[in-house]
């Protein structure tokens, strides 16, 4: 594919990290010298200096002949101008990265896509689906739901409660087990478990499960004696918390303590939920988290703009009590050091909206879908369509010789969601969950194409 790139920013070098492992032609445009030396030697990929927002860049860098166009700069109007020019010119999809809400209303959607706009990624409504989705399951990291939730992957902190630690998982795997291990973060490194390894205390580990036996899983890592979330404090009322409160649960409270007065004000115009209370205060301030009930209170978010703020007043409120804690972590340096702290469940804007045109991208192909980035595996999740008469549906699962680095982690056959073992045999329609840790995409794709 033929991909260019407008705003060698954050989302922009993050997209080009996850391209780099596709041979794809891939063009970077932005006005800043240093900021493409930056990345210029880091990833497979040519580098323009100027605007995006010329008809001579668009012209030289190809603009004419690509697939994908994606302006990513910080000014939203930018990145709308050169999208519309881009396919004036005769790309085939654009994207863009805006900052108005107002926008994703679905008539502004179908009137931009007349424009010749063809998806508008907006990072804070990202943010706060992920926020939201952490606290619902007080007791996982992440989750994904696949395929209308047919199957779920769940990411999970193993603690000293747990029961299935320390035990070869081919003693744990019967032909009965309603999970499957499909991978294992242990520090550094990212294993893609064989029937000789064990889960260790610390580790995170990623468990394939259908829907209705998620309570099972919850018993054997030992997480029972969490309480779900009802009440939520968060710090910061920025944008990110007016989503994020648009789209809380029902049966959920929250407090917002914000800083400054004037925003405040504005808070409470913006946030249409009678469960929110706006709070005029220091979110560091030991004394008022008590006066607010922070004792109470089940989960912390922090979502100011400073990182640092945010990991240390999520150590904070843990050590308050707080069991599930949420940390806005945008630069991504500092992602690791807040996974080795064990914050939570972290939240990168950037990856986020990274990861979701990765996914626009890779709908161009009709045999993968439904694909989500992990950022602390440094691994996507994908599901593949089997087509009829492709390599996967020849042999079973333990034959197929599957590249290093990937692990399958169920299917879908006729909407059921069915759990993976090597004696499976793939038909063809069937829609298979891969767990895929630093590969190249294209390898797995022609075991699923005929």
């Amino acid at each position: 594919m033929k991909i260019i790139i407008a705003g060698a920013y954050a989302i922009g070098t993050h997209l080009a990290k996850l391209l780099s492992r596709s041979n794809h032609d891939t063009v970077l445009i932005d006005e800043s010298e240093a900021r493409l030396a930056d990345i210029s030697g880091d990833y497979d990929l040519m580098t323009y200096l100027a605007s995006p927002a010329s008809f001579k860049t668009l012209k030289e860098t190809g603009a004419h002949g690509a697939d994908l166009f994606i302006a990513v700069t910080p000014d939203q109007h930018l990145n709308m101008t050169s999208c519309m020019m881009a396919h004036s010119m005769g790309a085939k999809k654009t994207v863009a990265r805006i900052d108005d809400n107002d926008f994703m209303e679905e008539k502004n959607i179908e009137f931009f896509r007349g424009m010749g706009i063809d998806s508008l990624i907006y990072p804070e409504n990202l943010a706060a689906t992920e926020i939201c989705n952490g606290l619902k399951m007080s007791w996982v990291r992440q989750r994904w739901d696949v395929h209308n939730s047919s199957l779920v992957m769940l990411g999970i902190k193993m603690r000293d409660t747990a029961e299935i630690l320390n035990q070869p998982l081919k003693e744990l795997s019967k032909p009965e087990t309603p999970y499957y291990v499909v991978a294992i973060k242990r520090g550094e490194d990212t294993i893609i478990p064989r029937g000789d390894d064990v889960l260790k205390l610390n580790d995170m580990v990623f468990f394939m499960t259908k829907r209705d036996t998620i309570s099972y899983v919850r018993k054997i890592v030992g997480k029972e004696h969490y309480i779900d979330v009802k009440n939520v404090m968060v710090m910061g009322g920025g944008m990110t918390a007016v989503r994020a409160m648009a789209k809380l649960p029902e049966y959920m409270n929250a407090k917002i303590i914000e800083m400054n007065e004037a925003r405040c004000e504005e808070l409470n115009e913006l946030i249409d939920n009678k469960r929110v209370m706006v709070i005029n205060g220091d979110g560091r301030d030991l004394s008022l988290l008590r006066d607010e009930g922070i004792g109470n209170t089940q989960a912390f978010v922090a979502l100011t703009n400073n990182a640092e703020t945010n990991i240390l007043a999520c150590l904070t409120a843990k050590r308050m009590g707080v069991r599930k804690t949420v940390a806005i972590v945008e630069n991504m340096d500092y992602v690791k050091i807040a996974e080795s702290l064990d914050i939570g469940t972290i939240v990168n804007k950037k990856a986020l909206a990274a990861s979701r045109i990765y996914q626009i991208m890779l709908d161009e192909d009709v045999s993968v879908s439904n694909v989500k980035f992990f950022t602390t595996a440094n691994a996507d999740v994908a599901e593949f369509t089997a087509q009829q008469g492709s390599k996967v549906t020849r042999k079973r699962v333990f034959e197929l010789g599957l590249p290093e680095g990937t692990a399958i982690g169920g299917l879908v056959r006729n909407g059921v969601g069915k759990l993976v073992s090597g004696g499976t045999q793939i038909e063809a329609g069937d829609v298979v969950v891969m767990f895929c840790h630093n590969i190249n995409m294209a390898k797995l794709e022609k075991f699923f194409k005929c």
